[in-house]
């Protein structure tokens, strides 16, 4: 620690950390642009002046930019001094020549951190009255809009979205007062993080198209904390609404899961809340077969009828509902007969991911990643698959960088500096994937066939332990299994990275291999598994069975925010729907299956529901509904609920408080998720906490064409939130907070001031709690050599995720589902010979239903695999690890498609 002097107060501080930086941690108020936590300093803006002495005898001074200013021992400052004001508010001023005057009609209004900024640096009357430099806009895709007049040039965008983020499409061209921000010709952003730019962005320029189509105030949004469902990450968001109608999604900050950024899908997909497919109110199959609308009294007394008739009862649950929901279904059904509805492989995966978080292998946090310093990734493509963790990735590769900068007594807050010193020295990351990976621009790629792979994974256990390349394996001129080796183990904290987009369990057993030959010498071993759904590892803790046995009958089957026919071939569903006699399905969106129902009850989506995920690290998380939904749709934990009720199950259990409690108690190994967020108990100082900002307009005007007369707002029985702005938020903990806001700050800045230090931790710990620990050794696996099967068209079908396209419900938002690729069958030019196909072709798994597939031909595709997308048409039968393909003889191409699409963002 280091004592310096700042406007006459002696200070103890870090001197690790740049001045500006040590201000803000202070709670100072000291205006700054181009300075962002997770970007450094490159003092472009000039705005974050300060004054600083040489001595206490100096009584002028010298004007220096805090941000790029290192802590010394005695050093003496002036923040509020007349030189330091001054300066401040002409370089403000500066700034403001050319920019609009159109806060009112301005997207970021009221949310504004060059408004903020603005204020607090005195500048108010403006006194250039000349003409104003401007630009044309350009189309940047279905997600960002763009508004360049608003343009300050403080370089964040462009340092966000090429130095962190690794785009190359983002740019500034131009010098002077003509500097311009964006692409060299309109076009969709491509970048899977290019989203966060309307957070990084400190005006207006980059703005949310989602928000704009049905823009209101920023101070008018009723919001809460949630948890984004897109993939098994967990990253923290918050949910906004205004007249009963999802408007945002925002990132929330954790300090130990997405920090300060998230993934596109998981801004931009949350569209489907709002769609026209959802379920809106109960419905009954009368003996025509036609759905009737019913009350919730009535259809509840129909299915306890049901329930009390049926001799064989049936629940599979869901890995993108609640626990609790998953729960109360087990307990309706009995735990005998509860199946997790995940197919063969998804469950195989996860249940070993749960046997690793009760084993002595570390699972590390998003956060944590970015210290690794050596990382392979068996079969996984994070940047598709679970996007926010290969941003986490691409942080964790500039160690190397850093240790450069250590060497050299460069800080690392001065990122223009140690960027330049290291130039391409990174730490090493293997990737061994089946197609090409976002990522490989910075690591170290192979391309295998998921056999393979697994193989590899194997080989490099075999040879960690032995401490000896395996010969056959380090033969392989695709991969240098001794160079592997020898990263890992020199390193100080290796990281292994698999997960499910390849449906490949012999991959993550591979991966469990090495991290547990790894972790017999260094204790600092890291092994990530990603799952494909939200709530995977909750719905795994469950129960074991995935599905009912074909040809298993059921007088009743209930089925929890499943689409079935997603997850398995339609002629499977056909077969067992004709065993089923009564089909009762909860779920938000009408589907495929639901459309086959006997009844359907309508469920609230995330945005409306309180419920508890379990990410991928074993982290409990709460997620909160920002407003309640209509007419009788109800959380799925509801509805089953009052099932139980019905049938004189689970009397105790009246409110979700009482709920999880019981699960706590059933289930010692998730007593945890009781303290996974405050109960509806919580008050400070005696109230709730608010999910309006104190700014809101009033709830008068949002119905006056219907009634001039206020209504009751609604009561949250269920939570310590109100749907209103009475009621507390500054001192609300982290996973309650619905909205941060300090005086003088109304932007996302604001979050410095809950903070335990800037980037750090919240002052009152991160959201969520982890779940399991454990100490023994996770269980030793053997190599299953037996490939795919022999002969011309025995061929394996490898899975290929798609960030827009591939998740099931992001897929039903329209600017999402833009950018989904079409179908395609991807081989190289051995495979597609074999399989006497060329370019314009199509093949077809040969399962009688399956979608016919365009080929598309390219070197890089491993040999003797068929690369295909996870689609809503396709997802069902990538399930399968080898098929029979074969060609379409009857198939042409659809109207106006003259190429296949096999990669995401299209122009």
């Amino acid at each position: 620690m280091t004592n310096i002097t700042v406007d006459g107060r002696l200070l103890e501080v870090d001197d690790s950390d740049n001045l500006l930086q040590v201000l803000l941690g202070l709670g100072e108020d000291l205006p700054y642009f181009c300075w962002h936590p997770e970007l450094g300093s490159v003092g472009a803006c000039r705005q974050c002046a300060v004054v600083q002495y040489m001595n206490e005898d100096d009584k002028r001074g010298r004007v220096v930019m805090s941000c790029m200013t290192a802590i010394t021992e005695g050093a003496i400052f002036s923040v509020q001094g007349e030189k330091a004001s001054n300066f401040r508010t002409s370089v403000i001023e500066n700034l403001m020549l050319n920019h609009p005057h159109d806060c009112p009609v301005c997207e970021e209004g009221g949310e504004c951190h060059l408004q903020d900024m603005t204020i607090m640096a005195g500048h108010r009357d403006r006194q250039y009255r000349h003409l104003k430099t401007t630009f044309r806009n350009q189309y940047l895709g279905p997600f960002i809009g763009h508004e360049m007049n608003r343009c300050i040039t403080c370089y964040r965008c462009v340092r966000y979205y090429q130095d962190y983020a690794g785009g190359d499409d983002l740019s500034a061209f131009a010098s002077r007062d003509r500097i311009y921000f964006g692409r060299s010709a309109d076009g969709v952003l491509e970048n899977e993080f290019a989203g966060n730019l309307v957070e990084v962005c400190p005006t207006g320029v980059f703005t949310d198209k989602i928000l704009s189509a049905h823009y209101t105030r920023k101070w008018d949004l009723q919001s809460a904390p949630a948890v984004c469902t897109g993939c098994s990450l967990g990253c923290n968001i918050t949910v906004s609404e205004r007249y009963g109608q999802l408007r945002r999604i925002h990132n929330r900050y954790n300090g130990e899961v997405n920090g300060y950024f998230l993934c596109d899908r998981g801004r931009f997909g949350a569209e489907y809340v709002n769609s026209d497919d959802r379920i809106p109110y109960c419905g009954i199959r009368n003996t025509d077969g036609i759905y009737e609308a019913n009350s919730a009294k009535n259809t509840l007394v129909h299915v306890g009828a049901l329930l009390r008739d049926a001799k064989t009862i049936i629940g599979i649950g869901s890995p993108r509902a609640s626990l609790e929901a998953n729960f109360v279904l087990r307990t309706l059904v009995g735990e005998d007969n509860f199946y997790s509805g995940l197919s063969g492989p998804e469950a195989e995966i996860g249940s070993l991911l749960l046997s690793v978080l009760k084993s002595n292998i570390k699972t590390p946090s998003l956060a944590q990643v970015e210290d690794f310093d050596a990382i392979l990734i068996l079969g996984e493509d994070t940047t598709n698959h679970a996007p926010r963790l290969a941003l986490s990735l691409r942080q964790a590769v500039r160690n190397e960088a850093k240790n450069l900068a250590r060497d050299a007594r460069i800080p690392l807050w001065a990122d223009a500096a140690v960027r330049k010193l290291a130039q391409d020295a990174r730490s090493p990351m293997f990737i061994l994937t089946s197609s090409d990976d976002r990522l490989d621009d910075v690591g170290i790629p192979s391309r295998l066939n998921p056999d393979d792979i697994a193989l590899a994974g194997f080989s490099i256990a075999e040879a960690i332990n032995s401490h000896a390349a395996n010969d056959d394996a380090d033969n392989d001129s695709r991969i240098n299994i001794a160079s592997i080796v020898e990263a890992l183990t020199n390193a100080s904290k290796p990281l292994i990275v698999t997960g499910s987009s390849s449906s490949s369990p012999e991959i993550v057993k591979a991966a469990i291999n090495v991290a547990n030959a790894l972790a017999k010498h260094n204790d600092n071993t890291g092994l990530i598994i990603c799952t494909d759904e939200a709530n995977t590892l909750a719905v795994v803790s469950l129960g074991e069975k995935s599905l009912p046995e074909a040809g298993a009958a059921a007088d009743v089957a209930i089925v929890l925010e499943n689409d079935l026919f997603q997850r398995f071939a339609d002629a499977a569903m056909e077969d067992w729907l004709e065993h089923v006699t009564n089909l009762i399905v909860i779920d938000s969106l009408d589907n495929s299956l639901s459309s086959r129902s006997d009844v359907v009850l309508p469920a609230a989506t995330f945005a409306e529901a309180q419920g508890t995920y379990i990410n991928n690290e074993g982290r409990a998380q709460r997620s909160f509904g920002a407003f309640k939904p209509k007419g009788d749709i109800a959380p799925s934990w509801d509805w089953l609920l009052r099932l139980c009720h019905g049938q004189d199950l689970l009397q105790d259990v009246q409110h979700i408080d009482e709920l999880l409690r019981t699960i706590a108690e059933i289930l010692p190994e998730l007593a945890l998720i009781v303290n996974a967020a405050p109960d509806a108990g919580f008050r400070d100082h005696g109230q709730k906490i608010a999910r309006m900002t104190h700014r809101q307009s009033g709830r008068t005007a949002m119905l006056a064409d219907v009634s001039v007369h206020e209504p009751k707002q609604p009561e949250d029985d269920n939570s310590a939130l109100t749907y209103s702005m009475e009621g507390a938020n500054q001192a609300a903990p982290g996973s309650l907070r619905a909205f941060t806001w300090s005086p003088g700050w109304n932007s996302n800045q604001s979050i410095n001031k809950f903070q335990d230090e800037i980037s750090g931790h919240l002052q009152d710990g991160d959201p969520g709690i982890k779940l399991f620990t454990g100490s023994s050794a996770v269980a030793h696996f053997v190599s299953d050599k037996s490939g795919p099967g022999s002969g011309n068209i025995r061929i394996r079908v490898v899975p290929r995720w798609h960030i827009f396209g591939s998740d099931e419900l992001s897929n039903k938002s329209q600017a999402i589902r833009s950018l989904a690729p079409s179908p395609y069958a991807l081989l190289n030019p051995n495979t597609a010979e074999n399989l006497n196909v060329q370019t314009g072709d199509a093949l077809k798994l040969d399962s009688g239903d399956a979608p016919s597939l365009p080929v598309s031909i390219e070197d890089n595709v491993p040999d003797g695999c068929v690369i295909c997308p996870v689609l809503e048409t396709t997802r069902a039968y990538l399930h399968l690890s080898d098929g029979v393909l074969s060609k379409d003889d009857d198939w042409t191409a659809p109207d106006g498609q003259e190429d296949v699409i096999v990669s995401d963002r299209r122009p």
